[in-house]
């Protein structure tokens, strides 16, 4: 593959996870005493939230992860295609989960893999 060719869709750097005991909490004090917006609220899985607060024009946001619940607090990488991205990456062996992650109109697609070192990171479509 050359320099100028890629094999992913990916954009930027989307989201990064942080573990908080309390969402409403840790929300007060991202937007209050920090001064970030609030980004998105929105419900996921059984009963829980994703919050995503970041310093006002800044494209990386912090996602307010309840802890203890099993929501992986990795890396998320924004694609265009999190379908193609996932097909290419599972044809040149990447250690990438067997399906791509669909949880409703409020969830993007999404699917995990890992790097070489067991790194876990996760790819996020059309956000």
């Amino acid at each position: 593959m050359s320099e100028s060719e890629t094999s992913t869709r990916i954009t930027h750097l989307g989201t990064v996870g942080l573990a908080v005991a309390d969402q409403d909490r840790a929300l007060e004090s991202y937007v209050g005493t920090l001064g970030f917006e609030k980004r998105r609220d929105v419900p996921f899985g059984n009963g829980a939230r994703w919050i995503e607060v970041a310093p006002p024009g800044a494209a990386t946001t912090i996602a307010l992860v309840p802890a203890g619940t099993g929501i992986p607090l990795s890396i998320r990488l924004t694609t265009e295609d999190a379908e193609a991205d996932h097909a290419n990456l599972r044809a040149s062996g990447v250690d990438a989960d067997p399906e791509v992650i669909r949880m409703g109109e409020f969830v993007p697609p999404m699917f995990s893999f890992r790097d070489p070192d067991g790194n876990s990171l996760v790819i996020v479509g059309g956000v």
